[in-house]
């Protein structure tokens, strides 16, 4: 397996690296899941997860998967980007979103997380698009603007830079109780 591949299904190393501020059990939502890789290690972990995602085929591979490896995990073929989103009301104790930006999204995120709950939040800056993909303005974080969207939530952890080879915001949040 090359470098790139283990990369692609390894979880992304800001979720491992906080994994002692995630509870122990509970329900997980990861959105704009792809393959899985988020979804899949929060299952291992012992949360009863849920991934979605727009892409139908992929979503059916990684429900396949889940029932192979006898994993707690659902994946759902959602468009987040069509009418107004909703992902229920404080149903998650943990929200993973890596890699994904719909800015009209978030009062969804923060309305699904339960009080006491973790939103986990990675995604590239303007600072990308001088590196290559992505390059829309739509995908890209102003500096400085997930701790503003985040907003109320408690931040438990925040890095915004170059890592991993990426130009990235990343935040670890708790909605207060």
């Amino acid at each position: 397996m090359s470098d790139d591949e283990h990369a692609s299904s390894s979880p992304a190393a800001w979720l491992v690296a906080h994994r002692a501020l995630l509870p122990p059990s509970g329900r997980a939502l990861d959105v704009a899941s792809g393959r899985g890789r988020n979804a899949v290690w929060l299952a291992r972990q012992g949360l009863e997860t849920t991934a979605i995602d727009r892409d139908a085929d992929t979503t059916a591979a990684l429900a396949a998967r889940a029932r192979r490896e006898g994993l707690p995990l659902v994946a759902l073929a959602v468009d987040l980007e069509t009418g107004v989103a909703s992902l229920g009301d404080e149903v998650y104790d943990v929200i993973v979103v890596v890699h994904y930006l719909h800015r009209p999204l978030f009062p969804a995120l923060l309305a699904a997380l339960r009080p006491g709950g973790v939103l986990v939040y990675e995604t590239f800056t303007v600072a990308q698009a001088a590196r290559g993909r992505p390059t829309n303005p739509a995908f890209l974080l102003e500096p400085g603007e997930l701790l503003r969207l985040v907003a109320p939530l408690e931040i438990r952890a925040a890095r915004e830079g170059d890592y991993e080879g990426r130009m990235v915001s990343s935040v670890v949040t708790v909605k207060p109780i």
